[in-house]
């Protein structure tokens, strides 16, 4: 039975997350036998597992009888950095207002950018993402700031991973990566240049919480307007000094914990 030999010795929690990031890496409707297959659990297994989620309305059945994630996961997930989201908002549309360009924050979950809050408008950049979307760190400016001031383990850790190129101009090679974090670090922003999209480039902010960094906060102009870019320095580094002044009291250790890159229980000892 497909995906069987994979069963023993897992437990329940295991398999039912299995079952919903299933459609992660899927974006349509699945059939129980490919979710059993990409879960690896039996038919069986994934019928029961379904079948009670659905009633939890995490997943919902389609009228072709395939199965969807339900509105429910949508919801639970509004509440992932409400707080800051909630907090930021106003700013990052006051960015918008100021730059008249796609404007964003994001935070680090594991080796990956979340994204917080999002503006943008669709005459003028294509949409990578949205609101509660993830990309990775590497070819993203706000990705590279946020991995820039981190702690060294976390650095370390992604750069041990195999760097994924969305483009021709993204970065893959290590050292290289590594170089550019020192960049960044030092001028104390991160710029892309067509390498999360050819037809966009971006440069993002540190946005630091008690003296380490919380988030980061952003914006993605055409790839044609690239000369344009950093003449909006200014305005995000004013801005990004706001939102760590107004949420310098919110207790983010419990929504910007230390996330693993890569499984690693804990940086390692010294």
């Amino acid at each position: 039975m497909s995906g069987g030999n994979r069963e023993a010795g897992r437990s329940v929690t295991d398999k039912v997350l299995s079952v919903l990031t299933a459609f992660e890496s899927q974006h349509r409707p699945l059939a129980l036998t490919e979710i059993a297959a990409i879960a690896g659990i039996p038919v069986s297994t994934a019928h029961r597992l379904v079948g009670e989620l659905t009633e939890w309305q995490l997943i919902s059945r389609t009228a072709n009888g395939r199965y969807q994630l339900g509105l429910r996961v949508w919801e639970l997930a509004q509440n992932v950095g409400r707080q800051l989201r909630d907090t930021a908002k106003p700013f990052v549309q006051e960015l918008f207002s100021l730059t008249q360009e796609t404007s964003h924050i994001a935070i680090r979950d594991g080796n990956e950018v979340l994204y917080i809050e999002r503006i943008y408008d669709t005459r003028r950049v294509p949409q990578s993402t949205r609101v509660g979307g993830r990309l990775p760190m590497h070819n993203t400016a706000v990705g590279k700031v946020l991995l820039a001031y981190e702690e060294p383990w976390v650095r370390s850790a992604y750069l041990d991973l195999d760097l994924v190129r969305a483009t021709e101009r993204t970065i893959t090679d290590a050292r290289a990566l590594a170089a550019e974090l020192d960049r960044t670090r030092g001028r104390g922003f991160a710029t892309t240049y067509g390498e999360q999209s050819v037809d966009t480039c971006s440069i993002a902010v540190p946005v630091f919480h008690t003296g380490r960094i919380g988030a980061a906060l952003g914006i993605v102009v055409p790839i044609a307007r690239s000369d344009s870019l950093v003449r909006h320095l200014p305005v995000l580094k004013a801005i990004s000094a706001r939102i760590e002044s107004a949420t310098a009291r919110i207790p983010l250790e419990s929504l910007l914990r230390a996330h693993q890159v890569g499984g690693d229980p804990a940086p390692p000892e010294v």
